[in-house]
């Protein structure tokens, strides 16, 4: 009986590890191809991924919130999951930065989308949202169908996500991008920033100032 229940724990304790060397790796190579710059002539010299498709979804508020109503706006955009204890606490960290500094510019707004809706309901994202002081005008926190956010992330910002089975996800882990994405005000993607990298988080303070400045 003993030696069942140690053999038990023991491909339980291969699983997960299994789960947690294939999430980094899958992490360290997502496709780069992905991030290929669609347009380098831009006059003020940042690069061009293409444009971000409409979406509707659905704010902490309740209220939907679609691609209409963030053009004119400078927008980063990250996924994220509450029950994340990977690079999410980090990227949210990070989002919360950006919040401060950029207070003084109603230009520049966060968006964060979940990506475990069935668990992210509004008032979970609302929760989290109020731990860490988000500004309900400025940085916006969304959830909606499973389908369209998968859809968002893998087509509309060239990212990757995992699905994975039930018993994986009930352990808590989702692999996704842990990357920044900076929109400009045509909607349109300028640049990729690795939360897990210091240098990126420059390079994206330096990209919104040089969009405020065009």
């Amino acid at each position: 009986m003993q030696d069942s229940k140690r053999f038990l724990l023991l491909s339980a304790a291969v699983v997960v590890l299994g789960i947690v060397l294939g999430t980094a790796l899958w992490l360290k190579l997502e496709p780069q191809r992905q991030l290929g710059a669609w347009n380098d002539n831009s006059p003020n010299g940042l690069k061009h991924y293409g444009a971000v498709p409409d979406f509707s979804l659905m704010e902490r508020s309740g209220a939907g919130v679609n691609l209409a109503q963030l053009r004119g706006k400078i927008w980063v955009a990250d996924f994220i999951y509450t029950t994340c204890t990977d690079t999410c606490p980090l990227q949210t960290a990070m989002m919360a930065k950006l919040q401060e500094e950029y207070a003084s510019k109603p230009d520049v707004h966060l968006l964060s989308v979940t990506v475990d809706p069935e668990r992210d309901t509004p008032q979970t994202l609302s929760l989290y949202a109020a731990k860490h002081n988000a500004d309900a005008k400025r940085w916006l926190f969304l959830t909606g169908q499973r389908s369209r956010i998968m859809s968002l992330v893998r087509d509309g910002f060239h990212l990757s996500v995992a699905t994975l089975p039930n018993d994986a996800e009930q352990s808590g882990m989702i692999p996704h991008s842990p990357r920044f994405v900076l929109i400009d005000k045509q909607a349109r993607i300028r640049g990729y920033y690795d939360s897990r990298e210091l240098e990126a988080f420059v390079r994206l303070k330096n990209d919104i100032d040089t969009l405020l400045k065009s």
